[in-house]
């Protein structure tokens, strides 16, 4: 996964302890001193590393100070998107948004001021006080996303970061951490969550995940692991995303409810829930995209399914079409209903 051998590095970032402790994982790594994070030339913005794609992932990592610090409201996977304590990913699925914005190479970096962003966490959710009333993030707790813009299951492999965050949660009484991952990382079982992480792991067809998840987990590892992260104390959710519409799609995610019905324990299956999330792609990431995976943009690039809309940024994003899509996903909810019946959707859309 990982075989890192240039390090970009802020010089504030290399004097903090986390910095140190980071640095001193990768002894023989070059270290290249940058001013920012995020104006990396080399790295962001250059349209030959897309030839580079994948090595850059596993060669390069940047070491930063993460300068704003703010949790913003979400309502969906999580009440609050936590500030982040990584970016970029070494996993290269060919829908992930973060390169959109990143240009054309996302590695990951990861902030060394830990103990800053966990203060900020602890206060925060120490502001908010009891949960009012139940809702369908969450019945009691406050939950955080701490992995929106990174997979913290590989976080994890680079820094303690993840680590001290699940410990942070473990002692909040009215919050909880989330993430989700495609990456198994048997290490975080011994890490005593005690409830207090949910873990969200995102599934699709193995025939779908084997053609864009690249550099992730097997999905059949990932339905493995489910039942061992549940008796290890952690909450465990469904992330079924991207769902991609092609010939064949509802037969192939009925054999993966299929899988999963099999598969998992009652202790599982009492605290499933899931999260349904239909593709939206970017005309940008599918230029990046036609140098270096042009088979993914055979079923992500649909303009006979798809509907254009102006982003924020300038480009273009599309999801299915107005109606056809409200029909995808009453068919998908409805296989799950029937497939694998007491798993409730959180939300689908």
């Amino acid at each position: 996964m990982l075989d890192i051998r240039r390090i970009y590095v802020e010089p504030a970032a290399a004097e903090l302890a986390r910095g140190r402790e980071i640095l001193g994982r990768f002894p023989d790594a070059e270290l290249v001193e940058i001013e920012a994070h995020n104006r990396i030339p080399e790295l962001y913005g250059d349209e030959r590393n897309v030839a580079r794609w994948v090595r850059i992932k596993t060669e390069a990592l940047v070491l930063g100070v993460k300068k704003s610090l703010s949790a913003r409201p979400n309502g969906r996977s999580s009440d609050f998107i936590a500030p982040s304590t990584a970016n970029g990913c070494a996993m290269a699925c060919a829908y992930c948004y973060v390169p959109r914005r990143k240009g054309y190479s996302n590695p990951i970096t990861v902030f060394a001021n830990i103990d800053q962003i966990t203060g900020y966490l602890a206060r925060h959710a120490g502001r908010q006080g009891v949960k009012p009333e139940p809702d369908q993030v969450d019945p009691r707790a406050w939950v955080y996303d701490i992995g929106e813009n990174s997979d913290c299951s590989v976080d994890a492999l680079v820094s303690a970061n993840v680590r001290d965050l699940v410990d942070l949660f473990r002692g909040l009484p009215t919050a909880k951490a989330s993430f989700a991952t495609k990456y198994v990382n048997r290490d975080m079982l011994d890490w005593d969550p005690q409830e207090r992480t949910r873990v969200r792991f995102s599934l699709m067809p193995a025939a779908d995940s084997k053609l864009l998840d690249i550099r992730t987990s097997p999905v059949a590892d990932r339905i493995a692991a489910i039942d061992d992260f549940v008796e290890a104390g952690y909450e465990v959710h469904l992330n079924l995303s991207p769902v991609v519409v092609r010939d064949g799609w509802l037969d192939d995610w009925g054999e993966l409810f299929d899988q999963l019905a099999d598969t998992l324990g009652p202790a599982a299956r009492a605290q499933l829930a899931a999260e349904v999330i239909f593709l939206t792609h970017n005309d940008r990431l599918h230029e990046v995209n036609l140098g270096w995976h042009p088979k993914a943009e055979e079923v992500l690039w649909r303009p006979d399914l798809q509907q254009p809309k102006r982003s924020q940024t300038g480009g273009w994003n599309v999801r299915y079409r107005n109606g056809h899509k409200g029909r995808y996903v009453a068919a998908l909810t409805g296989l799950l209903a029937e497939r694998l019946p007491g798993c409730r959707v959180r939300y689908a859309f």
